[in-house]
């Protein structure tokens, strides 16, 4: 069990990492922090470079803390949390990733909440530290926390689609 463990920890933890480095830097196939800035701004939120640092950030932390198995109730809910901003950016594409849809971001929270729900196995600093077993009540924490604030950072940062000039639809009248 615990090299199963190890092995979901490392991945998801690593992939979670290294898509907050594409959104900051030029590694890892990243358009550097300039490009994250546009991404963000094409996907209609405010904030430029503070938003694409925060997000980068938020995923290099959390994701590090996931792959070690440190905090991880608290590196999960990080992960949850920024991957319910990525999953709202896709939501209109429907599930299906050939789409651009959420498949991708959904299955992240869901790993990101199992591993909170199993821990991060003997194999982790948590253990090594002697701060396992965390209780399961932590696992409802983390969503609802990782949740809420990724969909309170969409509330926040997220500009509203620019109306329809009415005067011009009905002629100027």
């Amino acid at each position: 069990m615990n090299t199963g463990i190890l092995i979901l920890r490392l991945l998801v933890g690593l992939l979670v990492a290294s898509h907050g480095v594409q959104k900051i830097s030029s590694h890892l196939g990243g358009r550097g922090l300039e490009g994250g800035t546009e991404e963000f701004r094409a996907d209609g939120f405010r904030g430029g470079v503070l938003t694409a640092l925060a997000a980068g950030g938020g995923q290099i932390g959390s994701g590090l803390l996931l792959a070690a198995g440190l905090l991880t109730p608290l590196a999960a809910t990080g992960a949850i949390g920024v991957m319910t901003v990525a999953l709202t950016v896709k939501w209109h594409n429907g599930l299906w990733v050939q789409n651009d849809g959420y498949e991708y971001p959904l299955v992240l929270i869901a790993a990101a909440a199992a591993l909170t729900a199993t821990g991060p196995g003997a194999w982790s600093l948590d253990a090594a530290l002697g701060l396992t077993p965390y209780p399961l009540w932590w696992v409802a924490l983390a969503l609802v926390v990782g949740l809420g604030s990724g969909l309170l950072t969409r509330l926040v940062l997220h500009r509203a689609a620019p109306a329809p000039p009415q005067a011009a639809a009905r002629g100027g009248r």
